[in-house]
């Protein structure tokens, strides 16, 4: 007997299900396990109260879209506790698979940015290199590399990344060595993700890349916001013009079964 071979819309809808079942028990399974009656009193009927809705509501619901939107599980989650509350209620669903890093914000100041020294900044590359904006290959390329796979990352299209963000890259040859891009967008501006092959870093890469794409922004009137993860990319910062505003604390959470660097 001859068998019937799934149509594409068969194939979509048989990879959907597969999809949903494993978001499903990327919710429900870890440490502190969730029940499917809980998971929808959450997710369909606005329970915020409890030990199950802070899990989801704050650990596991946000790390499963950033995998979903990434296209890949990303290895390391980054959280914010609000309180120490929260930091605790971390360290109890992820024993032994968190860090807590210190980060740096930045003032929101569109009037802060110096146009002429960046324009300076941004013409300040090797002979042998030069800056292009992000399009369609550039923005292949990037996620074809670990190093640089961040900078786009939450878009799973170049249609859906122009529609809402906006990056430059350096390119040497026919290599991308470094590159600034928005990693996210929010209303009025981007968040800035800004990325070097390592064995290119100290050539003043990420401060070119980083400078034209202010300019870009300032030019459409996003703010290009600047959180840094640690010291000296807030002197990077800095030296384009952002100001610090305050350190906080961050939690760093890896996934099961992922090495955990050093320190």
């Amino acid at each position: 007997m001859e068998r019937k071979r799934l149509s594409r819309a068969g194939y979509i809808a048989l990879f959907a299900a597969a999809a949903l079942a494993a978001a499903v028990l990327s919710l429900c399974l870890g440490a502190v396990t969730v029940s499917p009656g809980e998971l929808a009193a959450v997710v369909f009927g606005g329970q915020r109260t409890g030990t199950a809705a802070q899990i989801l509501l704050y650990v596991r619901i946000p790390r499963t879209l950033g995998c979903l939107l990434a296209g890949a599980a990303h290895p390391c989650l980054l959280a914010v506790p609000q309180d120490e509350r929260w930091s605790a209620l971390v360290r109890r669903v992820h024993p032994g698979r968190w860090r807590r890093v210190a980060r740096y914000a930045t003032k929101k100041d569109p009037q802060a940015f110096d146009r002429a020294r960046l324009a300076a900044l941004a013409e300040s590359l090797p002979a042998d290199t030069a800056l292009q904006r992000m399009g369609p290959e550039a923005f292949a390329r990037t996620r074809a590399q670990a190093w640089s796979r961040d900078m786009t990352a939450m878009y799973p299209t170049y249609e859906a990344y122009a529609a809402q963000s906006l990056g430059v890259v350096a390119v040497r040859g026919e290599e991308i060595v470094a590159g600034a891009s928005g990693y996210s967008r929010y209303r009025g501006g981007i968040e800035i993700q800004i990325d070097t092959r390592a064995d290119c870093r100290r050539q003043g890469l990420a401060a070119a890349c980083a400078a034209r794409l202010i300019l870009d922004c300032l030019s459409r009137g996003l703010y290009p916001s600047w959180d840094a993860a640690n010291l000296p990319s807030l002197r990077l910062a800095e030296k384009l013009g952002y100001r610090f505003s305050h350190a906080y604390e961050s939690e760093l959470i890896w996934a099961p079964g992922q090495e955990i660097p050093e320190p």
